[in-house]
């Protein structure tokens, strides 16, 4: 599914327009991002949370060359799903 099919399966689930659920979409994307940005944990209950981790600077190779290069540190975005989701799937 990519966004543009959960976008028709929202507005048909909810009764709404495509535009109304484009919209909806876009503002949920948008305030989870803002949060994470900010350093905050997002979490629904059921479904699953999102945090952001600090992975430290290391070294690593080069596939091709073999030649070691430094790999500069950054933050990633974790997902860790609910017991809920977790479910559903299996």
């Amino acid at each position: 599914m990519n966004k543009s099919d959960l976008i028709d399966a929202m507005a048909e689930d909810a009764g709404v327009t495509k535009a109304a659920a484009k919209k909806a979409l876009e503002s949920f994307l948008g305030n989870v991002q803002g949060s994470l940005k900010k350093g905050n944990r997002v979490s629904l209950v059921g479904f699953g949370s999102w945090s952001v981790n600090r992975r430290a600077a290391r070294e690593g190779r080069n596939p091709q060359t073999g030649k070691t290069i430094q790999i500069a540190a950054k933050n990633v975005v974790k997902f860790k799903a609910g017991s809920d989701l977790q479910t559903s799937v299996n």
